[in-house]
C-alpha cells in the first residue's frame, strides 16, 4: 500500500482551532458496515445506538504540559522541547526544535534557570535523550512539579489559535486520571457527565483502560509505502476489572465499543499477545493496525477525524472498508464537519 493512496484533500478551515462549547453538541458522522450508510447525527445521540449490556472503553490517559521553552546556557540560542515518554530518574525522550543544534553535552536553562537539561544522546528518529534537574528555586520544587509549573499545553502544530495555558481543562477528558501523556485521547473530548448519564439509563457499561500517548500516536509516516514506516513504542495497562467485564460482554454478546484508536490499538495488541483474549497486564505495544488487520476485541469504534495520509487514518481503513471511510471524509467535508482534535465525531457500527 502507498502512503499517497491515503491522502485526501483537507480544506484549512475545516481544521478545528477550538473545541465547541458544550463538549457533547460537536457533530456525529454514523457509518453502518453492514448496510454502508452514513447518517448526520449529534453526539448527544450516542446512546441511541447500543444497547443495554453494551460495554464502552475507554482511555483514562492524562496530557500533562509537556511542552518547555528554554535557551542554551552556551549562547542563549531559543530551544523548545517536547517531552514525549520518561524511563525514570527524570531522563526522558523529548523531541527539540532546533533538533540540529542541539548536540550531546547541550545544557538548556527553562524559567531563568528554575530548571535545567542536559542532552545526553540522539534517538533513532531524530529525537534527543535529556535528563532534567531542579534548578535555582525556592520552593525546593521537585522535577515533576516544576514540569508543571513552566510547561504549557502540548498542542499539535495545526492548531494555531487554540486554548491558551489557562485553558488546559479543554484538552483533557473529563474523565481524565493518570498523568502521562503528551497529546490527548481526542475521540474522549466530546463526552460529558451528561453523556455518561444517559448511557447509564439505558444500562450501558463504562470501562477505562491506560495508554500513554507519544510518538507512536502522532508521528506522521515519511515513508512511500505504508508497510514501510515504523512505530514507536507507548505505555498501556489494563485493570483485572476491565478484562472481567470485556470477558461478560463478549460472553452475553454485547458490542466492546472502543472510544478512540488509542483504546482499540490496547485491546487488540493485548489480544494478539494472549490467543486473542485480553488479560490484566501493563506493557509497551507499537502495534501498527492497518487495511487487512483483524479485529478482535472491539465491535465498534468512535474516533475523530483524522489527517490524510496518517497511521490513525490507516486504522480506521482497517476497521471500515477505506473506499467507505473515503466516501464519509468526502461527505463530512461537503458538510462542513469540524476536523482534527478539536474537531467533530464518527461512530463506526
Amino acid at each position: 500500500m502507498l502512503v499517497k493512496d491515503f491522502d485526501y484533500p483537507l480544506p484549512d478551515e475545516l481544521i478545528a482551532q477550538k473545541p465547541v462549547t458544550p463538549r457533547d453538541s460537536s457533530k456525529l458522522l454514523v457509518l453502518n458496515r453492514k448496510d454502508g450508510t452514513v447518517n448526520h447525527r449529534k453526539f448527544t445521540d450516542l446512546p441511541e445506538f447500543f444497547d443495554k449490556g453494551d460495554l464502552l472503553v475507554l482511555n483514562d490517559t492524562k496530557v500533562y504540559p509537556a511542552r518547555l521553552f528554554g535557551e542554551k546556557v552556551d549562547g542563549g540560542a531559543k530551544v523548545e522541547l517536547l517531552l514525549l515518554k520518561t524511563t525514570g530518574n527524570d531522563i526522558w525522550e523529548a523531541l527539540a526544535r532546533p533538533g540540529k543544534r542541539l548536540k550531546t553535552g547541550t545544557v538548556i536553562s527553562f524559567g531563568t534557570d528554575i530548571m535545567r537539561a542536559d542532552v545526553l544522546a540522539d534517538t533513532d528518529d531524530g529525537g534527543k535523550i535529556v535528563k532534567l534537574y531542579a534548578g535555582k528555586n525556592d520552593n525546593g520544587d521537585l522535577v515533576i512539579d516544576l514540569i508543571h509549573r513552566l510547561g504549557e499545553l502540548p498542542l499539535p502544530p495545526y492548531i494555531t489559535d487554540g486554548p491558551k495555558k489557562d485553558e488546559r481543562d479543554v484538552y483533557q477528558t473529563v474523565y481524565a486520571k493518570i498523568e502521562g501523556s503528551s497529546a490527548a485521547p481526542t475521540a474522549g473530548l466530546h463526552f460529558t457527565n451528561e453523556i455518561f448519564d444517559a448511557l447509564e439509563k439505558k444500562g450501558i457499561e463504562t470501562s477505562y483502560v491506560t495508554l500513554h500517548i507519544g510518538l507512536g500516536t502522532f508521528r506522521p509516516m515519511q515513508t512511500e509505502r505504508c508497510e514501510d514506516h515504523i512505530m514507536h513504542y507507548e505505555s498501556y495497562s489494563v485493570s483485572a476489572k476491565t478484562v472481567e467485564m470485556i470477558e461478560r460482554v463478549k460472553k452475553r454478546g454485547n458490542k466492546v465499543v472502543s472510544i478512540g484508536t488509542t483504546t482499540a490499538r490496547t485491546l487488540e495488541s493485548i489480544a494478539l499477545i494472549n490467543n486473542g483474549k485480553v488479560v490484566a497486564c501493563s506493557g509497551d505495544t507499537n502495534l501498527y493496525i492497518r487495511p487487512g488487520f483483524k479485529f478482535g476485541v472491539v465491535d465498534a469504534l468512535v474516533t475523530n477525524f483524522h489527517q490524510p495520509k496518517s497511521t490513525l487514518l490507516l486504522l480506521v481503513s482497517a476497521f471500515a472498508e477505506k473506499d467507505f471511510i473515503f466516501k464519509a471524509y468526502h461527505e463530512a467535508i461537503k458538510e462542513r464537519y469540524r476536523f482534527l482534535s478539536f474537531g467533530d465525531s464518527m461512530l463506526i457500527l
